[in-house]
């Protein structure tokens, strides 16, 4: 794949809707092979391959970096967990996932309220479904989810009154993140990872003619 090729916003895209529940890479395969990139094209091209192929170990590493910095706080700590949650229901496969495990979790006690929070009917078009599909938690939409845990979390931040030390600790996070995906070497296996979710998109796409 030509990742120079790729662009921000497709690979915001491409992260959010990829699978959220991919195991982090072994540390060892992580921190295996270190280069520097030997023209700009190769850097922006290599930035893309790491931040796609290691985005859960980038993800434990901030969550990671972040619980160090509020060690002893632990509002702080719990207005991370709240930000990080947030951040993971704009992953669709989250979203999906965290809904039907609640849905499920609810139908044992009281199963007209689990029907209650099923998602509304995607529309059909032409004889086949509008492929725009909204995401919904608990019968209600996914921005309301994120626009709530959002504002708790903010609420957590200025109760904790640890706002300089979440920026300096989420610039750390972040600079650490861009370093290791800068020069980290992509190897064989996330170029053949990166393969196979292009042959699944592509299948998918067939799919839905």
């Amino acid at each position: 794949m030509d990742w120079s090729a790729v662009t921000a916003e497709d690979l915001v895209d491409a992260l959010r809707e990829v699978d959220w529940s991919t195991p982090p890479r072994p540390v060892p395969e992580f921190f295996s092979r270190f280069t520097v990139p030997r023209s700009y094209s190769k850097w922006t091209s290599r930035l893309k391959c790491n931040l796609y192929y290691y985005r859960t170990n980038y993800f434990i590493l901030i969550m990671f970096i972040l619980g160090i910095g509020f060690i002893w706080k632990p509002v702080a700590i719990l207005a991370a967990f709240m930000t990080g949650v947030s951040i993971a229901f704009l992953n669709d496969s989250f979203a999906v996932t965290f809904n039907e495990k609640v849905t499920r979790t609810v139908r044992q006690f009281s199963p007209h309220l689990a029907a209650k929070m099923r998602p509304p009917i995607t529309p059909v078009l032409r004889g086949r479904p509008s492929s725009k599909r909204s995401i919904h938690i608990c019968g209600r939409p996914r921005w309301l989810f994120v626009l709530l845990f959002s504002s708790v979390s903010c609420m957590f931040w200025l109760t904790s009154c640890s706002l300089l030390t979440v920026l300096w600790a989420l610039l750390i996070a972040l600079f650490a993140t861009l370093l290791h995906a800068s020069f980290r070497t992509p190897n064989l296996k996330a170029r053949l990872n990166t393969f196979r979710e292009e042959f699944r998109a592509v299948w998918r796409n067939y799919s839905e003619l």
